[in-house]
């Protein structure tokens, strides 16, 4: 991995050389592309009205317009994505209004949705967001949450991101509590002929590969690598955090036209990679997927993957850590009469994994196999034309605490067709792990705190009222607001008279609410505004009987604000401009000043296969920090090449 190394002097020597070569040629060939060549898109926006009728699926479990989803749902898509120069997921998911994401390493990083971001100062993490990409999870079932730094997508290849803010486990499943966020890449048949991107800076550098084609009439395939370098983010004072890593990711897809009735595909990843603060990690996955078009119109979903995440040692060549899921998903789409939408299905996981005690930190049992099942329905039904109502309910069985029922009620009513309102009643659960569960903590050989064989899952009940509206073809507005109300959370609790051991409870309960709410302005033709703002009150107090060592702030330390401004300009055929402002107030316990950062880049198509780009990256400060005891992100430069051939 020590191999991939493009740092910002090469890149921009080699970017100068191409340039000068993208301009003789560009003088040279007219701007058409050859019927069959491949090209890098188009970056035309679309419009407020092609935003509206984007498709989401991670709403309902079934294709419909972003217009008349009834959630508080936003789609980063694939030109947002290229235009932002962002090179890894969580900076992508910057571009969400609705998301919270903060950095505390050159890997690591905060990202929840209002409110309960954890603290890592007791050691609670952020770890009530569903993540998926291509429908399989990468929530980890081991601590809970989600580790980015095994998460990587060639940028190129993602087709829209889908962030849902707001419980959605009728659907998804436990740890859906705060929402889903749903990756999902394109179909191998839009992503055909070779691609090239390479790109470095003061802080990151990234090399990806791609070539596509077809078998036969029916098949389209892919494949692609990608490798990207992380320098050490610095300290508050200047000094490097010595916290760098570096990652290779290769992989494939195909997609298949049975017949007119049935479509089959198949993807997986290899990924390696290596940090100055941890050991190797690897992973790898497989997932496959058959739709099935019946007669009658209803639609059969089925599902699997396979997924392999492992962690050694740089010296012994150990594996403290592997774990191995096995997942198969299925569910049935049907009308039942006119008026109703039936959608119903289960789930089966098998996770095993082994950890090594590291340290002072191990669990007992240290291996397990982990059977978790889920049952689903949900039915969509028109009280009027203008009416429908949602009601919806999973039970899953986990492995440690047994039988869990999420129902969900929705209302939605389009009394024309820009006009959406809505309104809903929710309830969610993140469920336990072996980390509240198993674990053993020791300092000085002595033990200092343990999990909890009587952990009860941490709940939700939330309630929401919402509206996205179009009044004109330039302007469109959504609105969400929220109460919820959490019982059960995890708190840290003393041993009788002892004190010592410490161990984990279900301390902590209260409630939270505020207001997200975004727009989009087409202020002309080549450029379009977006502003956004969330407003977040928490209030949480220790229950009866418990101590909840570290009050209050151990279940979060969160923004009560937070803005964001977007411009997005095409200046001409050949010139793109695009910048994001965002502001983030103050943390509460423990405390952190406010922040206001700005990223722009200007993207330069010298020909239809060829762009080159300048990147900006937290341009207002030489460094700020975003976390209590987290690294300080610095200014930096990205300078990018985008070849298709």
């Amino acid at each position: 991995m020590g191999g991939l190394d493009l740092r910002v002097r090469v890149a921009t020597t080699v970017l100068c050389a191409l340039t000068g070569a993208a301009l003789t040629a560009s003088a040279a060939h007219a701007d058409a592309v050859a019927p069959g060549e491949a090209a890098v898109e188009q970056l035309r926006g679309l419009s407020i009205e092609d935003l509206a009728n984007v498709q989401v699926t991670t709403v309902s479990r079934h294709e419909e317009s972003l217009a008349q989803a009834p959630a508080s749902a936003y789609v980063i898509t694939h030109e947002e994505i290229v235009r932002s120069g962002a090179q890894t997921l969580p900076e992508m998911l910057r571009l969400a209004p609705n998301l919270y994401v903060a950095q505390s390493s050159a890997y690591g990083y905060v990202i929840t949705a209002r409110g309960l971001s954890g603290n890592s100062s007791f050691q609670n993490f952020s770890n009530k967001l569903l993540v998926l990409i291509d429908g399989r999870s990468v929530y980890t079932p081991l601590f809970s949450g989600v580790s980015w730094d095994l998460q990587d997508v060639l940028p190129e290849d993602i087709d829209h991101i889908e962030v849902i803010s707001g419980p959605a486990g009728t659907l998804w499943g436990a740890n859906a509590v705060e929402g889903v966020i749903n990756i999902i890449t394109r179909k191998s048949g839009d992503t055909q002929g070779g691609f090239v991107s390479a790109g470095g800076g003061e802080l990151e550098s990234s090399i990806g590969l791609r070539y596509g084609g077809k078998i036969g009439d029916q098949a389209t395939w892919r494949i692609y690598a990608h490798g990207y370098k992380g320098d050490s983010l610095d300290t508050p004072t200047g000094g490097s955090a010595h916290d760098g890593f570096d990652r290779v990711q290769g992989g494939f897809r195909v997609d298949w036209a049975a017949s007119d009735k049935d479509t089959l595909f198949l993807e997986g990843d290899a990924l390696d990679g290596s940090g100055d603060q941890f050991d190797n990690i690897s992973g790898g996955n497989v997932t496959g997927r058959w739709n099935h078009l019946f007669a009658g119109g209803s639609d059969l979903q089925v599902q699997a993957y396979v997924n392999r995440e492992a962690e050694g040692h740089d010296i012994t060549g150990g594996v403290p850590l592997w774990l191995n899921s096995y997942d198969l998903d299925v569910q049935h789409s049907l009308s039942l009469g006119a008026r109703n939408d039936f959608v119903w299905g289960g789930e089966v996981r098998i996770t095993q994994y082994r950890i090594e005690p590291d340290g002072g930190l191990a669990f007992q049992p240290p291996r397990r196999t982990l059977n978790l099942a889920d049952l689903f329905a949900q039915d969509t039904f028109a009280l009027a034309s203008s009416l429908k109502l949602t009601l919806g309910l999973k039970l899953e069985h986990d492995p440690f605490s047994g039988w869990s029922p999420m129902p969900n009620a929705r209302l939605a009513w389009t009394p024309n067709p820009t006009t959406l309102i809505w309104a809903a009643a929710s309830r969610a659960i993140r469920a336990p792990t072996p980390f509240d569960d198993d674990v053993r903590e020791t300092v000085g050989g002595s033990l200092f705190l343990h999990g909890n064989l009587d952990f009860q899952p941490e709940r939700l009940t939330a309630y929401e009222l919402g509206a996205r509206l179009q009044p004109t073809s330039r302007i469109s507005l959504s609105a969400t607001a929220f109460y919820n109300v959490y019982d059960d959370l995890r708190s840290i609790e003393a041993t009788p008279v002892t004190l010592i051991p410490l161990f984990w409870g279900n301390g902590v309960q209260g409630h939270t609410y505020g207001l997200e709410a975004w727009g989009n302005f087409q202020a002309a033709p080549w450029w379009r505004l977006s502003a956004s703002v969330d407003l977040l009150k928490e209030d949480f107090n220790i229950k009866p009987g418990f101590l909840a060592l570290g009050g209050i702030s151990e279940v979060a330390d969160d923004p009560k604000r937070q803005a964001m401004l977007k411009s997005s300009m095409d200046l001409g055929p050949a010139v793109t401009w695009d910048a994001q402002l965002r502001y983030v107030s103050a943390l509460p316990d423990p405390a952190l000043p406010a922040y206001t950062e700005l990223n722009t880049r200007v993207g330069w198509r010298v020909s239809p296969k060829l762009e080159l780009s300048l990147s900006g990256f937290n341009l207002l400060h030489a460094r700020h920090v975003e976390l209590p005891g987290a690294s300080a992100v610095p200014r930096t430069v990205f300078a990018e090449l985008r070849w298709g051939f």
